[in-house]
């Protein structure tokens, strides 16, 4: 069963650092500096576990143009398993318990392979598509 919480303590929030080095820094070749950018402290973290195991994380955050979704990662193990799906759901549903404006914009940065989940949450893609750290991404965004 897959269980995903908003990160309440030191523990958790070094899991999911964790997946964050294994997925992007180790898989994904990310440059240490460009993920760990400097905007933990002010994001809102959830971490998705199976059978107590850390096995996915995301983070939120404000920006002067809305809420940006980011962060998304989930070890190779349990990539599509309903992971991804489960992170999406729980952080937009803690989104939506916000007193937001309505109107409020939503937006993330998606990976071109991850489009098709994000899209089945009503986020679509704005723009061209652009490079981040050597990977093709396209913007993606939905109002409240």
């Amino acid at each position: 069963m897959i269980r995903v919480k908003k990160v309440e303590n030191d523990q958790e929030l070094k899991e999911a650092f964790k997946i964050r080095e294994v997925v992007f820094i180790d898989e994904q070749a990310c440059p240490p500096e460009e993920e760990f950018d400097g905007f933990d402290d002010e994001s809102t973290h959830f971490i998705a576990y199976i059978d107590g195991e850390p096995v996915g994380t995301c983070r939120y955050r404000k920006t002067r143009k809305g809420l940006k979704l980011e962060r998304f990662a989930v070890v190779k193990a349990q990539r599509g398993s309903g992971v991804g799906k489960r992170l999406v759901q729980t952080t937009l549903g803690h989104i939506e318990k916000q007193d937001l404006a309505k109107g409020t914009l939503i937006y993330l940065h998606a990976q071109v392979s991850a489009m098709p989940l994000y899209a089945r949450y009503g986020f679509q893609k704005v723009g061209e598509k652009f490079e981040e750290v050597g990977i093709e991404h396209f913007e993606m965004e939905k109002r409240v």
